[in-house]
């Protein structure tokens, strides 16, 4: 959506844009890329965008797992959903580099962590690629006709607000860049099911038991906080958890932090109050 409403915006100011998503495995919190094209002319390409010159990151922890530059243009910006300076920020190369807690933003103005309309107004203040009116308009546009006025008027508010907060600098790479492995299988690599034991290939576990490899912890927005003190050790945590990283101690619960998604059903159905979410 955001995509769209950016492609929405440019068309606004007289010019030409395509937008489309690009989903890879089909569950919450799966890398999701989506590419946005905006041009003085028609646009005929409906490829991928492999050579960017902007590339938007919403979600700070993908810079442990993915090589978000790859392809970046000479010259080209990054902009980062996080809380730290644009200098604190290495992606890897020495690059320009923007940085607004959009999380933040979207938690204030919208009550939930969805940052794809705080990002935008991140955008138009890191490049000027569009302006904030502009912004403002495609939000409206797209986000209003799927989710109501409303609901389009409060994420049009969360782009002034992060437009206001964004920060502008640069960034000098450290890290060393890395592409994922990717898993192209033949017909003798396939998982063989459920029944069958998990596999591993030279891009880590795959089909049954795979989830170990994959700290889906990484996903969350906020974690479980646990008092020892008012736990009466019911279990109702550990029975509820939908990720099984709960376990029963002697006297306590404990919580594996490395696969908690943060849902909020353990604070929820806890019946002592002993656990609730922080951020």
């Amino acid at each position: 959506m955001a995509a769209q409403a950016l492609a929405s915006s440019a068309h606004s100011e007289g010019g030409y844009a395509t937008a489309f998503p690009f989903f890879g495995a089909e569950r919450r919190g799966a890398p999701v890329l989506a590419f946005t094209r905006i041009d003085e002319k028609r646009v005929y390409r409906k490829t991928q965008v492999y050579e960017p010159d902007y590339v938007v990151v919403l979600d700070e922890s993908l810079l442990d797992t993915v090589n978000v530059v790859e392809g970046l243009k000479e010259g080209g910006m990054v902009l980062v959903n996080s809380s730290k300076q644009p200098a604190e920020v290495d992606v890897g190369i020495d690059v320009k580099m923007a940085t607004v807690d959009a999380t933040s933003v979207a938690l204030e103005v919208l009550k939930q962590p969805a940052t794809n309309s705080s990002i935008l107004g991140a955008l138009s203040k890191a490049t000027g690629l569009v302006s904030i009116e502009s912004i403002e308009k495609g939000i409206l546009q797209v986000f209003g006709d799927r989710l109501g006025p409303k609901i389009g008027e409060k994420n049009a508010k969360a782009a002034r607000v992060a437009y206001d907060r964004t920060l502008v600098g640069e960034s000098h790479g450290k890290r060393e860049l890395k592409s994922a492995e990717k898993w192209l299988p033949d017909v003798k690599e396939l998982p063989i099911g459920v029944a069958g034991v998990p596999m591993s290939t030279s891009a880590g576990a795959v089909g049954p038991g795979s989830f170990v490899e994959n700290k889906t912890g990484t996903w969350k927005v906020f974690r479980p906080e646990y008092d020892t003190e008012k736990c009466t050790m019911c279990n109702f945590c550990w029975f509820y958890c939908p990720e099984g990283c709960i376990y029963r101690k002697e006297d306590h619960m404990d919580f594996d932090m490395d696969y908690c998604k943060g849902c909020g059903i353990c604070a929820n159905e806890c019946p002592a109050d002993a656990i609730r979410m922080v951020r």
